[in-house]
C-alpha cells in the first residue's frame, strides 16, 4: 500500500454541541505526496493534535474529505469498514517517547504488528530484521528496549511504524527528547524511509532544529492551515 500519499480537502472537527461548540479544525486542506516529508507547526491549542487524530483515525473528524491515494477513506463519514485494520495497515505512527513493550525483544517489539495482521512470525521477524539492518540498528536485534540508548530506541520506533508498509506515517515530536545529533539523524532516517518506500510523512514539530529541514510546512493556527516553502536544508 506505500506510495499512494494523503490529500485532505475541508477537514474539520467540532467538539460538543450549541452554544458550548468548539470548532478545532476549519476546513484543512492538505497534500503530501509519496515520499515527501512535510512539516506541521503551530502553537498549543492550534489544533495540531486534533489534526494528527483525525488523520490516524483515532477519532471523527465532523466533515471534510480524506484519501489515501485513490482509496477515499472518509467523506463527511468512514468509508472504510474497520478502523482498526485501517490504523494497523495504512497509517504508520511515531510518538516522543517510543513506547515499545519492555518484555518482548527489539525484534518482536518491530514484528508484532504484521503478527497481528496474520503474517506468519518467521516471515514477519524477517521484515522486522530487514528494517533493523536499514536504520542501522540490527546489531540490537536481540536486546530489550531497557538496554537501548534513547536514540536506538526511537530507531526501532521508527522500524515499528514503517513495518506494515503503510502509505502515510505521522510522526508526533518524534525528536523533541533527543539532542541536536539525534535529532538530525532522525530527521535524516525519516527521509531516507520515505524515499525508500515512497511513504508520505508527517511531522509534528516545536523542535527548531529541524523545522529548516523541511521543503514544505504546514502552519495551523485557530484550526487553519496555511501552506508555505521550507528551507529544505541540506541533511548531513
Amino acid at each position: 500500500m506505500a506510495g499512494q500519499g494523503i490529500h485532505i480537502e475541508g477537514l474539520s472537527k467540532r467538539y460538543g454541541e450549541g452554544d458550548t461548540a468548539v470548532l478545532a479544525l476549519k476546513e484543512v486542506n492538505m497534500h503530501v505526496e509519496p515520499g515527501e516529508v512535510v512539516g506541521l507547526i503551530g502553537p498549543s491549542g492550534s489544533g495540531k493534535s486534533t489534526l494528527l487524530k483525525c488523520l490516524g483515525a483515532v477519532i471523527d473528524p465532523t466533515a471534510g474529505r480524506m484519501q489515501l491515494g485513490d482509496e477515499v477513506i472518509f467523506d463527511n463519514g468512514w468509508k472504510v469498514p474497520d478502523l482498526r485494520a485501517l490504523r494497523r495497515d495504512k497509517i504508520g505512527f511515531v510518538f516522543q517517547a517510543p513506547y515499545l513493550i519492555p518484555f518482548l525483544d527489539v525484534t518482536d517489539n518491530v514484528a508484532l504488528l504484521p503478527m497481528l495482521a496474520g503474517m506468519p512470525n518467521e516471515q514477519a521477524r524477517q521484515r522486522a530484521l530487514e528494517l533493523l539492518t536499514a536504520l542501522d540498528v540490527h546489531h540490537r536485534a536481540k536486546a530489550m528496549p531497557s538496554q537501548l540508548s534513547g536514540g536506538e530506541q526511537q530507531r526501532v520506533a521508527i522500524a515499528r511504524g514503517l513495518v506494515n508498509r503503510p502509505p502515510v506515517i505521522l510522526a508526533d515530536e518524534p525528536t523533541a527528547p533527543l539532542d541536536s545529533v539525534r535529532a538530525m539523524s532522525v530527521v535524516r532516517i525519516l527521509n531516507e524511509m520515505a524515499q525508500r518506500f515512497q511513504t508520505a510523512v508527517i511531522v509534528v514539530t516545536h523542535d527548531e532544529k529541524i523545522i529548516p529541514t523541511f521543503k514544505r510546512i504546514y502552519h495551523i493556527r485557530d484550526g487553519v492551515t496555511h501552506e508555505e516553502a521550507g528551507e529544505g536544508r541540506a541533511l548531513r
